[in-house]
């Protein structure tokens, strides 16, 4: 029983292994590893294919070979067959997990953008709060002055010298203002006097 040669389509594996190859270098771990070993056999595969093929027509132009050693060369090429379907089913799971890590890296990268968007939200809030908060400080420090303790219990002092003064010549009223100054200061001082017992 003689069987029907179907020649090999034009480089068919090549576009396969070379695809293989690519997406191994893309993926790493088992599953790199995976992809070249397949990429391996199927070109493997494919030249014994091809060789296969040859033999397969010299026994056609020998006719004078047994018949035998054709059923032999058929068991063969179905062996061959079996293990490029196998192959090709390995090549087909291989193809849809690199396509699942393809959809879960997505996924990952699509979170990690989504954080990356929000801290940078986040970034500009705290920018502008910071903006907010600089510019009340600047008019804070635009409205007060900066005095040393030192200057003020000086002035305090000064104020009470005013004040016995006043009340020796009987001016009050300088007397009063004296006063009120001097209490001005201690008003201001009183915070630094909790924090300072000196």
């Amino acid at each position: 029983m003689s069987a029907t040669v179907v020649p090999l389509p034009p480089k068919p594996s090549s576009e396969t292994i070379d695809f293989l190859r690519r997406m191994a270098s893309m993926v790493s771990g088992r599953n790199g590893e995976m992809l070249l070993r397949a990429a391996s056999l199927i070109e493997s595969l494919a030249q014994r294919a091809m060789s296969a093929e040859r033999l397969y027509h010299e026994q056609q132009i020998e006719s004078t070979r047994s018949t035998e050693l054709r059923k032999a060369a058929e068991l063969a090429s179905d062996a061959m067959a079996g293990q490029i379907a196998a192959l090709r089913t390995q090549l087909a799971e291989v193809t849809a997990a690199a396509a699942a890590e393809r959809a879960a890296f997505d996924t990952e990268r699509g979170k990690v953008l989504m954080l990356m968007q929000d801290a940078e939200s986040h970034i500009g809030k705290l920018t502008n709060e910071l903006d907010t908060l600089r510019a009340s400080v600047d008019s804070f420090n635009e409205t007060v002055v900066s005095v040393p303790i030192e200057v003020l219990r000086l002035a305090r002092t000064q104020f009470d010298y005013l004040s016995s003064g006043f009340a020796r010549r009987g001016d009050v009223i300088s007397q009063a203002m004296s006063e009120i100054g001097g209490f001005a200061i201690d008003q201001a001082l009183t915070p630094k006097k909790t924090a300072d017992p000196a």
